[in-house]
Parts: structure tokens; sequence; C-alpha cells
């Protein structure tokens, strides 16, 4: 299918209209991981953050958090769940290349699973990411590698959006890697991630 926004929107908009949370509602656990990093009274931003499980546990450890997804669908079950939680979080309905890029204005980037990007859409989305990262912030990814193939239990069966770690830390260059972890691990993060994966994090540095 040639991509458009529309088209894309229809694909995710259908995904998180089903019952329930596509992902579930526990944040990340390599996210969860990496707690350490963060303090309360950061400023995050969560770009295509789907239906809030990251974005809410963020806002739960005391940080300003904006957050947006390309699905309204979405967006409305994660301000239902930052309700729940008793949570504020800044969302808005928004795809990757329309946001508001604003300049040093983060202390810290999260991007989980954004291996829906194309090569080209990923470029441009790293350079926005080191852009808005403050001097000395952190940029948080997390997402499958090209192994990933092997299992099926996730994520799009397109080799050249999957990971690579050493294209990875080339592509983000310009930043300082403190963490890299390349891993296979069992998930269980509702329908979408299931199963045995192949896996890679990373935590860089401006």
């Amino acid at each position: 299918m040639t991509y458009t926004k529309e088209k894309n929107r229809l694909v995710w908009d259908t995904r998180y209209g089903e019952d329930g949370y596509f992902y579930g509602t526990a944040p990340n656990g390599w996210l969860v991981s990496k707690r350490g990093y963060f303090r309360p009274g950061m400023r995050v931003l969560i770009p295509a953050d789907g239906e809030g499980r990251n974005s809410v546990w963020c806002a739960g450890l005391g940080m300003t958090v904006d957050a947006f997804d390309l699905s309204a669908v979405a967006i409305e079950k994660a301000k239902q769940l930052a309700e729940e939680n008793r949570v504020q979080v800044n969302y808005a309905v928004s795809s990757i290349d329309e946001w508001n890029w604003q300049p040093d204005a983060y202390d810290a980037v999260v991007l989980v699973f954004m291996n829906f990007a194309t090569p080209n859409m990923r470029t441009r989305l790293f350079a926005n990411c080191m852009s808005t990262l403050r001097e000395g912030g952190l940029l948080f990814l997390h997402g499958y590698r090209k192994e990933q193939l092997q299992y099926g239990t996730g994520g799009p069966p397109v080799i050249e959006q999957l990971y690579d770690e050493a294209r990875l830390k080339e592509a983000l260059a310009p930043l300082s890697v403190l963490e890299t972890m390349s891993y296979d691990a069992s998930l269980s993060e509702g329908k979408g991630h299931n199963g045995m994966s192949a896996l890679i994090g990373m935590v860089v540095k401006k």
C-alpha cells in the first residue's frame, strides 16, 4: 500500500479502536529499567505515544510530559488512561512531520517501537529529536532489530524499518552513546508485542 498520512491514520485508528489497549496499559519494560535517568520536573516528549502507556508512566514520576500520536482514537484512550491514573499529560493529535519541533525544548525524548517509520521518515525524526533536545538532554530509543523477522511476533515485516545497531549509532553520531543493548527477550505487551523478540535499547546524550 502506498504511504499517505490518511491511509496510515486509518490503519492506526482501526487498530486502536479495538476493545482494550492494543499494547496494554503497562509501560514499556525497557523504559522502566531506565528510571534512574529520570527526575521530577524534567520536560519529556514522547512522539507516536499511542494509547498513553509510556506517557502516563513518565508523568507519574513527576515530569512534565508532552505526547502526540497520529491517531485521534489513540489519544482519546490515552487521556482516559491518564485520568484513571490521576496524572497530567499534554496530548495532541499530530503526525511526526506536522509536530512543532521546538529547538532546545526538552530534557528527554522517548522513542519506543518507532519501527513503523520508513528510512526517510526515520532520518527526519532523528534530526528533529536531536534538535529539540536541550544540551545534556537524553534520547531513549527501544525497538525491534532486523532479526525480528525470524520471530514475527510484532513490528513490520519490512527489514528496512527494523533497527541495526551500527546504523543507529551512525545516524545518532552527533550524540554521545551512554548505553546500547542488543538482546532477545519474550514480550507480553497486549496484542501488539507478544512472544520472543529481537530488541535493541539505546540511551544517547546531546
